[in-house]
């Protein structure tokens, strides 16, 4: 049995049960999204700090004038009254989102990954912005993702795309889910699909810092689908983390998931927004080079390579120009951890780097290195080259290698040379 003998309904449309994860700050890239829409799939971009992701791509100026505007904040732990401008926010979601779905060549659909924990100083109304100018924009569907999303269908409840748009959320455990149908039933709008993620994912998981690793996706799964049967729901099932080959993805559709959610194997594609270099780092990972800290402001905890250069990060908060992750009110866990390591600063010595990391510039400059637990078997999924570095697949040889592949085999990319 293969991936391709399973097809994904969805919306009215049949696709192929390939979904690639929505990968921020922009590692899951336009194009990335793009390759798996054309060959049937469904793509995820993030909007993970999207008016920085809008000023790499076309050249405008939020960060800067952001920056500038809230100057004198730079060297003040209070960054109550750092705000983004609403209207901004929502002009670079829609020229992202337009200019990544005007793209759109195939039968397969493009998604947005949407993180509640992206509060952004003003959680209810910037999560709102961002939804309202996502579906303007033409987006086919929004993952509601990082928090229990309890009332973010609230937000967009009135918008005219509201039942048109396919609309999922990504839980962790079947309770997640139950706290969330409650108030979907309210609203007469159940979620379109649900992926549930397991412990073995990449970046933030949705399980506590001492017990994640207690849990495993295949017990998660027969749970929720029992539940949903229970419930007499017919919810598209989607799992994701860990699913590393064709072979496993095969396994979770004979289960009864409508499709799977994959990343890890993308993360390196040629055409993932990660610097190249940095793609090398992830093939020649080592098991013990993946962990599992509590570096993220968000109190999630987090999977990265231990070698990450934003766990060494001295530096002073840059809330000013990003500031994605205060919390409503201006807090911060970096914040605080930041100031704390500048009183203990012995005379003529650096600080100390903090507990902490600041992740909305570490996500910015690639150089938190999020990654799945499996990335150790990254290079087996590609060819060394002469030089002692390794082949960057195209993420159409990940595809169809998850799509027609069996026995547990990976079906290596053609040798070429990295461009």
């Amino acid at each position: 049995m293969i991936v391709d003998n399973f097809r994904l309904p969805l919306g009215g449309k049949e696709y192929v049960p390939i979904v690639i994860g929505g990968m921020g700050v922009n590692i899951s890239t336009t194009e990335l999204a793009l390759a798996a829409e054309k060959l049937g799939g469904i793509g995820h971009i993030s909007d993970a700090e999207v008016c920085y992701v809008c000023d790499q791509i076309f050249s405008t100026s939020y960060v800067s004038r952001k920056r500038r505007k809230y100057a004198a904040y730079t060297d003040i732990p209070d960054k109550s009254a750092v705000l983004f401008d609403l209207e901004e926010v929502a002009e670079a979601q829609k020229k992202y989102i337009e200019y990544t779905v005007s793209q759109k060549t195939g039968k397969g659909a493009i998604f947005l990954n949407c993180m509640e924990k992206l509060t952004m100083n003003n959680a209810s109304e910037t999560l709102k912005v961002r939804l309202s100018a996502a579906l303007d924009a033409g987006i086919d569907g929004l993952t509601l993702a990082a928090g229990l999303n309890l009332r973010t269908l609230d937000l967009i409840q009135d918008h005219p795309r509201f039942r048109d748009a396919q609309i999922g959320i990504i839980i962790s455990s079947v309770r997640a889910l139950a706290i969330f149908l409650k108030r979907a039933v309210r609203l007469n709008r159940l979620p379109d699909y649900i992926i549930v993620e397991g412990p073995l994912a990449g970046g933030h998981l949705g399980f506590g810092p001492l017990d994640w690793h207690t849990f495993d996706l295949n017990t998660i799964v027969t749970e929720v689908l029992d539940f949903l049967k229970k419930e007499n729901l017919s919810i598209p099932v989607i799992p994701a983390g860990g699913i590393f080959t064709g072979t496993d993805a095969a396994q979770y559709l004979q289960k009864g998931a409508a499709a799977v959610q994959v990343a890890t194997r993308f993360a390196i594609s040629r055409e993932a927004g990660l610097p190249a270099a940095v793609k090398q780092h992830y093939i020649n990972a080592e098991e013990k080079d993946i962990v599992v800290n509590m570096a993220s402001t968000t109190g999630y905890p987090m999977r990265m390579l231990v070698n990450s250069p934003t766990l060494s990060y001295r530096m002073k908060p840059n809330c000013q120009g990003l500031g994605y992750l205060l919390e409503t009110g201006g807090k911060c866990s970096y914040i605080d951890a930041y100031y704390k390591a500048l009183e203990e600063k012995k005379s003529g010595l650096p600080i100390t780097p903090s507990e902490k990391t600041c992740l909305c510039t570490g996500m910015a400059r690639y150089d938190c290195w999020t990654c799945g637990h499996l990335t150790y078997r990254l290079k087996d999924t590609t060819n060394r080259l002469p030089d002692g570095s390794w082949q960057l697949p195209t993420a159409e040889d990940v595809f169809l290698d998850y799509q027609f592949s069996k026995d547990q085999e990976i079906r290596l990319p053609e040798p070429r040379q990295n461009v």
